[in-house]
């Protein structure tokens, strides 16, 4: 039977949205993977590594699904129902996980890892990764690319056409390299996201706290019922990420 729009507005505001695990968007939402496989060549990474800190690690869903962890392996997170959920998740792996919040310093002392990674990191600060690198080590992480799922973003806030030129990629590399890192590998890839009804609208803008920011249902019900009536007519409401894989390595000297 088909759910009204009171039903699927319920489900979306009464989810769990702690941690960074999208699961139970399953029949609501999909979106298309990328083409370099993240969580494989992570795990290669980690187990080639000797000391590894991933940043801002949300609950750990993603660095848990590594084969093995290096014998000094630490990951970051700034929000208490991650930091409580990562712990469960990745101290049995006999992963650290250390409450940060996500601006300088890291509390790690210089050259402190030959890998530093992050998946998705809300803020990238160069200088910092650089530090805490030991020379020759690596930065490995994928991070969201330019006007990402604008189409939803823009239909709540209307146009942004400067924040449409944020995480740029070749600007991220030029940041890198201004803080003493080489760029080895830069990749991009645009992905198609396709939702189908406004409950996954919902849980993405209370989960994702930055792209709608100050997001309430009742702030935005109107165009939440605009939204739901666009899907029912559709049958989908298409997005599209972008995504950018980057490898940064620390000089020897």
């Amino acid at each position: 039977m088909t759910k009204t729009f009171e039903e699927l507005i319920h489900e979306g505001a009464t989810a769990d949205v702690s941690g960074w695990d999208f699961s139970w968007l399953d029949g609501r939402a999909t979106e298309e993977r990328t083409p370099w496989g993240y969580a494989r060549q992570l795990s290669e990474r980690l187990g080639r590594a000797t000391a590894s800190l991933d940043i801002q690690t949300g609950g750990g869903e993603v660095l848990a699904e590594a084969r093995s962890f290096p014998p000094t392996a630490v990951a970051t997170e700034s929000w208490p129902p991650n930091v409580a959920k990562a712990t469960r998740l990745l101290h049995p792996r006999g992963v650290v996980v250390v409450a940060d919040p996500d601006e300088p310093p890291l509390p790690f002392a210089d050259g402190a890892f030959d890998l530093v990674t992050s998946r998705h990191p809300a803020t990238i600060w160069w200088e910092e990764i650089a530090r805490v690198l030991r020379p020759g080590g690596t930065y490995f992480a994928q991070h969201v690319g330019p006007a990402s799922v604008f189409e939803l973003i823009e239909f709540f806030l209307g146009p942004q056409p400067r924040a449409r030129h944020h995480r740029d990629p070749d600007a991220e590399a030029a940041a890198a390299r201004a803080a003493g890192l080489e760029i080895v590998d830069l990749k991009t890839a645009r992905l198609k996201i396709e939702i189908y009804d406004v409950a996954a609208v919902v849980y993405l803008l209370r989960k994702v706290i930055w792209w709608v920011p100050g997001f309430t249902v009742e702030g935005y019900i109107d165009r939440l019922r605009e939204l739901h009536e666009v899907i029912e007519r559709d049958g989908v409401f298409v997005a599209w990420s972008t995504r950018h894989l980057v490898e940064a390595r620390r000089g020897l000297m």
